[in-house]
């Protein structure tokens, strides 16, 4: 029971995390250099080692869990491009985004990717409220730990989830929505561990994929949105610091 009210603290924190994305007004730019260094100093320091460690087997020399990532990205790659999304030169990109308003950024046809991609964000936060509950499990000292680390990151989840649902011209309804679902995911993460838990191996796996669909995410849709219609150096400082807030977050935790 420890674990689920410590999740409710996570719920919170996503809530706050889409609270802050959705009052960016005029810079929106900077927000999103900062949620891309966010989620790619949540894949670098938290997912990949964490998926490494819990899927360690190897396949042809090659750790499972990073053959998974390899495979998060791809899938993701290969989904935006059955959909069109990207132009067919990378000269289109400024022309086909500048000039559109937050959460114009594509058009309706390609609101599912958005989806797609809060969703992924969603199951990201189960396992996260999973993750505290398996770790009061090992023990209050771990379960502390991993508690910590979790409900700091999941301020960026809730940024993150509502951000993305947003750039790809779901309506504000629909974000507040995921964003919702969300903030309730590590509270159900959490209570299923009082029923049964995920084998460790499956779940680093999980995170492997995930770490992909993120990374592809953060570095081919929203680091291009951020700098194509402001490119300034503040964006790219943004970024820079999104990723140290998550070095010193992870940090402090472990």
């Amino acid at each position: 029971m420890t674990a689920v009210l410590v999740a409710a603290g996570a719920f919170l924190m996503t809530l706050i995390g889409g609270f802050v994305a959705q009052r960016t007004g005029d810079r929106r730019h900077l927000v999103l250099g900062f949620a891309a260094g966010l989620m790619l100093g949540v894949v670098a320091f938290d997912l990949l080692p964490e998926a490494i460690h819990q899927a360690p087997g190897e396949v042809h020399g090659v750790p499972q869990a990073l053959l998974m990532f390899a495979a998060g990205f791809l899938t993701i790659h290969v989904v935006e491009r059955a959909v069109a999304i990207h132009r067919g030169h990378e000269g289109e990109y400024a022309e086909h985004t500048h000039g559109h308003r937050p959460g114009h950024a594509h058009t309706a046809g390609h609101q599912g990717v958005g989806m797609t991609a809060a969703l992924a964000l969603v199951g990201h936060s189960v396992m996260d409220g999973f993750a505290i509950g398996a770790a009061f499990q090992a023990g209050t000292t771990v379960g502390t730990v991993v508690a910590i680390a979790v409900v700091a990151h999941d301020f960026a989840d809730g940024f993150n989830t509502y951000t993305i649902t947003r750039l790809y011209g779901n309506n504000r309804r629909r974000a507040l929505t995921l964003l919702a679902a969300d903030a309730l995911a590590p509270v159900s993460g959490a209570a299923i561990t009082l029923a049964f838990t995920i084998p460790e191996h499956l779940l680093g796996l999980y995170l492997g994929f995930f770490s992909g669909f993120l990374l592809y995410l953060a570095t081919s849709d929203i680091l291009p949105e951020a700098h194509s219609p402001h490119p300034s150096r503040s964006t790219l400082l943004c970024t820079v610091a999104g990723v140290g807030f998550m070095w010193l977050v992870i940090g402090f935790a472990t």
